[in-house]
């Protein structure tokens, strides 16, 4: 029992050595502007623990609507290059009055990762679900410094449907 209980140490310790060396920075603050429909959001995220994280966004087309989500996040490196990350959202829905959509509360799982191409440029892809609709992000994302970089990205949020997008992000 005694070579049971240093073997699980021996491995945790070794494993969560691994598990807090992310490549990238999950605290950040985002503005994203899409076409094909137009939309605007902003996204901010803060690390929770070593490993998890915060995230908060609001998405709108300026048409009597919004679309709110917050919730968790984990994250943790696959290779020096690469990251995994998931999230669990809850969000809240509003259409204007005279649309044929309900508001609504759903939720939202996806997973994705993180990929170093080069020392600046990294490329992201997420999928999941947003209550039956498909979600799905995929993207080029250039650092042109620690604090700042620049995505151009296609995204279907599982509301407004795919779209091309710009933004800008803010690493805090």
């Amino acid at each position: 029992m005694k070579k049971f209980i240093v073997a699980s140490a021996i491995a945790c310790a070794g494993l969560t050595g691994m598990a807090q060396a992310n490549n990238f920075n999950y605290t950040y603050g985002e503005l994203r502007t899409s076409i094909g429909p137009e939309s605007t959001g902003v996204e901010v995220s803060t690390f929770l623990t070593e490993n998890s994280h915060l995230v908060a966004r609001i998405d709108s087309q300026f048409d009597g609507d919004y679309d709110v989500a917050g919730g968790i996040g984990f994250n943790g490196p696959v290779s020096q290059f690469a990251d995994i990350y998931g999230q669990l959202l809850l969000h809240y829905v509003d259409f204007p009055d005279d649309s044929s959509r309900d508001n609504r509360t759903q939720t939202e799982m996806n997973i994705g990762t993180r990929i170093w191409l080069t020392d600046q440029i990294e490329a992201t892809a997420r999928v999941g679900r947003n209550k039956d609709a498909s979600v799905f992000h995929a993207g080029v994302r250039f650092h042109s410094t620690e604090q700042l970089s620049l995505s151009a990205e296609t995204r279907n949020n599982g509301l407004y449907g795919p779209q091309i997008t710009m933004s800008v992000r803010f690493q805090l």
